[in-house]
């Protein structure tokens, strides 16, 4: 099932220390904090799951953190098992989450990317580099 929608409500970065150019790791983690079904009244009415999220962007040593938090909207026939699952375990299952994770790092590193840049940080995934042929 797709996910129909996904929205941010708080981003914060912060840079903490000059960049120096010793290596720099980059670490970004999403994590689903909490699931709910709500209604979608553009779909009829149609139940659909809200996943909060939260998606950390670290710079190691220290140097920074971009952090993200939002709502996924997810469309599924299973919302009774999901939420059942979420409420005994904290877990959603591997399909959904694959589905979930991937849209995650998919728009959220975008949106990384852009605000590391302007805060003068390496981006969060290596970019394609062009080199004269030898």
């Amino acid at each position: 099932m797709p996910v129909i929608g996904l929205s941010f409500n708080a981003i914060e970065a912060k840079r903490s220390k000059e960049v120096v150019k010793a290596e720099i790791k980059v670490n970004s983690t999403p994590t689903v904090k909490a699931v709910k079904e709500m209604n979608v009244p553009t779909l009829g009415g149609k139940k659909a799951l809200n996943f909060e999220f939260e998606f950390l962007t670290k710079y190691d040593p220290e140097v920074a953190e971009i952090k993200m938090g939002g709502n996924i909207i997810y469309l599924s026939d299973k919302n009774a098992a999901i939420l059942k699952q979420w409420k005994k375990e904290k877990k959603i299952p591997e399909d959904v989450s694959i589905e979930i994770l991937n849209h995650l790092f998919r728009r959220c590193l975008i949106r990384v990317a852009n605000i590391a840049d302007d805060l003068q940080l390496p981006p969060p995934l290596p970019m394609p580099r062009v080199t004269p042929k030898q």
